[in-house]
């Protein structure tokens, strides 16, 4: 998938997320069926020759295309499969706010996870299961149920444009006490699937940090799957990679501001970004939580991947 499909101009060129989210799959389903036409699918469990005399109402007419021969796709039973995927709306997710060289907003956080979440949906729908979106930031901002039909998808979607254009900015994270809520509002056995930096006082209390991490334990009590995709930046939010010259940080929940240079502090930042880090893949090994790292300097099969593979082990 071209990197341009990440940048924030773009998803407003287009205007059109549903299509975007298509592109991501598609894109993504190709690489996985270029030769031969199996394992992984959207809609169907996998290809196999057309014979001559039969109907061709399944005909894979993409695959055709390709490779001038016919292929049948071959569908899977309906699954039971529940999904909800959850989004950390804080402003924290809004980094890295400005412009590239060529003057486009940069990719940041919550676009990556929008459109992430957006082309999970699509994989979802189209392989018949039921999914539901909750976005939270102080508090659960959004919470449905999981359905499976085209018009809960679109109603999804307008939920994520929504959360894409949002305009305000210093809007906390209680990621703790909406994790727990959101564990508790879960009423069947789902697979929960996290988009979120886990910056909640992430280098401050260790208080802060075990009531974060039972929260995720909380979804595990109550019988979910779990995977977290620890949304980041890893090149400025993990490794520092700033020059040796003054900068203005500024806190986007707080408002907050400080100018210092990059490297008075990078030592010391990094030791404890890398404590924080360990510490959290560490509890996800401990409770069974799939932990994915979503650098949004990468594309998206860092993330369909993961849940292709969670999927499959599932059902």
């Amino acid at each position: 998938m071209p990197r341009e499909i990440l940048n924030l101009a773009d998803l407003h060129q287009f205007d059109n997320l549903e299509l975007l989210a298509r592109q991501v799959v598609e894109g993504f389903i190709i690489g996985l069926h270029k030769s031969p036409f199996h394992g992984f699918s959207v809609e169907f469990a996998e290809h196999r020759l057309y014979n001559p005399g039969e109907s061709v109402k399944n005909v894979d007419w993409k695959v055709y295309a390709r490779t001038d021969r016919m292929y049948v796709k071959k569908y899977e039973e309906e699954t039971n499969l529940r999904a909800q995927i959850v989004i950390d709306g804080s402003s924290s997710m809004f980094f890295p706010e400005g412009s590239d060289q060529e003057g486009r907003p940069q990719a940041n956080k919550i676009n990556f996870s929008v459109l992430s979440a957006a082309a999970l949906m699509y994989l979802l729908k189209m392989q018949r299961d039921a999914f539901g979106l909750s976005i939270f930031s102080e508090e659960v901002e959004t919470h449905t149920g999981t359905r499976s039909t085209s018009m809960h998808y679109r109603l999804l979607i307008n939920h994520l444009q929504q959360l894409l254009q949002r305009k305000q900015r210093n809007i906390g994270t209680d990621a703790s006490n909406s994790l727990h809520l959101i564990a508790e509002r879960i009423h069947k056995r789902s697979l929960v699937m996290i988009f979120s930096d886990m910056f909640e006082n992430a280098l401050g209390e260790n208080r802060s940090q075990d009531e974060l991490f039972a929260a995720l334990q909380h979804l595990k009590y109550n019988k979910h799957e779990v995977i977290l995709f620890h949304t980041v930046d890893r090149q400025r939010e993990l490794e520092f990679q700033y020059d040796n010259r003054p900068y203005l940080f500024v806190d986007l929940e707080t408002g907050e501001k400080v100018r210092l240079r990059g490297h008075a502090v990078k030592e010391h930042y990094i030791a404890q970004v890398r404590k924080f880090e360990k510490n959290l893949r560490l509890r996800c090994a401990q409770y069974k939580i799939d932990f994915v790292e979503a650098d949004i300097n990468k594309d998206f099969k860092q993330v369909l991947q993961p849940y292709l593979m969670k999927r499959g082990r599932l059902y």
